[in-house]
């Protein structure tokens, strides 16, 4: 406070500057309550004078270590244990080297399960844990959770996000104090970029994935939503119902969720599959199953036949408890692995020994509940008018309730069936070397061929706005075949292998995560070259009188469009863009797709 004793003069300087604003609460004060919780795995803690606690033990759990005392803490720790080192594989977007630990007792070819945390760099929990976990294996006598298998702990894997701490990122969350960012230095959401690499840090992930060929990947998150009474939450690709590849899903849903959710119960938390609320203002309304693509980590490992589990732990419990509930997860998630390794390795191979035929690309929400949860543990909530947003707006009450919870699947749509092969013209580099980074396989023709092939052009394609670096593109698709004269250069994509799943995800036009879906060709939407209008007129006409195809779409345009009817220029565009092999790039896709 100021004093009153100052000088008359001061006084009246004073009394012409604004008062100053009450100081600002913390965030976490205007949070909901917190559930009270007690569980075992508070033994984890070491205490307060222990050479190798944690920095976020050391903390109280009030806040999260940066990224050079997380990298410091780490280069200590291998320096002290013959169990640990560290290493690089790769550079953020903004130059910092991305590093991993990996704990071994050595051996060759030893299975490897592959752990990151702080993907969205506010949800931390991951690191936190993991380093816990690893001080515990290097010095506290934990070394037998490495006698069959390897792990690899990426603490952070979007530093650069996780550098641009604040406390108001990721308000939701009940700590640490600060946090870092969704996004990374670009504003690129890393997990919706496994599939399309922009990013350098995603390139660096798959590079580390190819070159681990984990048995089990673990992303470690915080979640949004609803209040609810469980902490620790995770789900696998597809929640296991919907995933593309069976035998990694059957495996993660009969083994590896009845052994997690074993040990975090017996340790005093409350796990469940995650669950995705339809409508966070009605929870009653249910929770969402669905397939997924592989721009998500869950998703991108259903693709590739390697089980994924996506951990999501509830927003609402203290930073302490979930923290301390990740560690558990890991641990029981370390010694699944090692006891069922060769039946990982099994179901590995079963589904990359698999050749879909089909590509589901739509679905829909059932029309009724594929299953229910008879006794959800959720928390009473009551609604109260905000004076900020002028409407209805929830208020979590801290009581726990339970209630009849109805689970909503999904209803298949649209589906491609799958050609025999894919081929891009040998121009697309930008393609051909995400398809590289990937592992897809492809073979580069030496010789000019000539194959029939079939052709997709778009209708009525519309952009999007921008989002993940790109312009997203949407569009009805028309396909046709011709015989094609190939170029030296060309990349055939054959759908027979591996990885041919995600290669139709990636270059089947329909599918939401493709190339094209993405915005890769904006090329395509360019017009075509214009010339005179009387010269125009005169081709439209010829066309018009001599095609009847491209005279049914165009009296059909006029009939259903008005402002085309009326737009003589947009009308000439439209017949000159339809005039033949003059014109190949506007609204023609240019991957090919070698029917079977």
């Amino acid at each position: 406070m100021r004093s009153t004793t100052r000088a008359a003069a001061g006084i009246a300087l004073l009394a012409a500057v604004p008062a100053p604003a009450q100081p600002v609460p913390p965030l976490s004060a205007i949070l909901p309550p917190a559930l009270p919780w007690s569980g075992a795995s508070e033994r984890l803690i070491v205490p307060a004078n222990d050479p190798w606690i944690t920095p976020a033990e050391a903390a109280g759990f009030t806040t999260t270590p940066r990224y050079a005392e997380v990298r410091a803490w780490l280069e200590r720790l291998a320096a002290a244990s013959p169990l640990v080192t560290m290493r690089s594989f790769g550079r953020t977007a903004e130059g910092r080297e991305m590093i991993y630990v990996r704990a071994s007792k050595g051996g060759a070819d030893k299975p490897v399960v592959l752990i990151q945390g702080g993907i969205h760099a506010g949800e931390i929990d991951g690191k936190d844990a993991g380093l816990m976990l690893l001080r515990d294996i290097a010095r506290r006598g934990k070394d037998n959770l490495l006698d069959q298998v390897d792990l690899v702990f990426v603490p952070i894997y979007n530093i650069d996000g996780h550098e641009q701490m604040s406390a108001y990122n990721f308000p939701h969350i009940r700590g640490p104090a600060n946090k870092g960012r969704d996004a990374n230095a670009r504003n690129i959401d890393l997990n919706r970029d496994y599939a399309k690499l922009d990013a350098p840090e995603s390139r660096a992930m798959i590079g580390l994935i190819r070159a681990l060929d984990p048995i089990l990947y673990i992303d470690c998150h915080v979640s949004e939503g609803f209040d609810m009474q469980y902490d620790v939450t995770f789900t696998y690709p597809g929640w296991g119902t919907y995933a593309r590849h069976r035998a990694t899903a059957d495996w993660l849903e009969n083994r590896f969720g009845p052994a997690v959710s074993g040990a975090l119960t017996a340790a005093g938390h409350t796990p469940i599959i995650y669950p995705s609320p339809i409508d966070t203002r009605h929870p009653e309304k249910g929770i969402r199953y669905s397939p997924e693509g592989p721009r998500y980590s869950t998703g991108y490992g259903d693709f590739i036949g390697m089980p994924t589990v996506l951990v999501e732990n509830h927003m609402l419990k203290p930073y302490r408890q979930r923290v301390l509930g990740t560690y558990v997860l890991l641990e029981a998630a370390l010694k699944i692995a090692a006891s069922d390794a060769a039946r990982i390795i099994a179901a590995k191979a079963t589904d990359r020994a698999s050749r879909p035929t089909e590509l589901l690309t739509r679905w829909k929400p059932a029309a009724t509940p594929i299953g229910w949860i008879e006794d959800f543990k959720g928390v009473a909530f009551d609604t109260y008018r905000s004076p900020a947003s002028g409407r209805e707006e929830q208020r979590w009450l801290g009581r726990p309730i339970t209630f009849r919870m109805p689970i909503i699947g999904q209803t298949p749509s649209e589906s491609v069936r799958l050609p025999k092969a894919w081929w891009v013209p040998r121009e697309q580099t930008e393609i051909i070397e995400r398809l590289r980074l990937h592992g897809i396989r492809f073979e580069t023709i030496r010789t000019p061929q000539t194959r029939t092939l079939d052709h997709v052009r778009l209708i009525d394609p519309k952009m999007s706005q921008p989002i993940e670096g790109r312009y997203p593109i949407t569009a009805r698709f028309e396909h046709h075949e011709t015989s094609d004269v190939l170029p030296a250069g060309s990349v055939r994509v054959p759908a027979d292998q591996p990885l041919g799943l995600l290669a139709a995800s990636l270059l089947e036009p329909e599918s939401q995560d493709s190339f094209l879906a993405w915005g890769f060709f904006p090329e395509m939407l360019a017009p075509a070259p214009n010339t005179d209008a009387f010269v125009l007129a005169a081709l439209g006409e010829r066309l018009l009188a001599t095609d009847p195809s491209i005279k049914a779409a165009f009296d059909a345009k006029l009939r259903t469009e008005p402002g085309f009817a009326s737009d003589p220029d947009a009308r000439l565009a439209w017949l000159y863009a339809q005039a033949g092999p003059g014109h190949p790039y506007p609204l023609r896709y240019p991957i090919a797709r070698e029917p079977n």
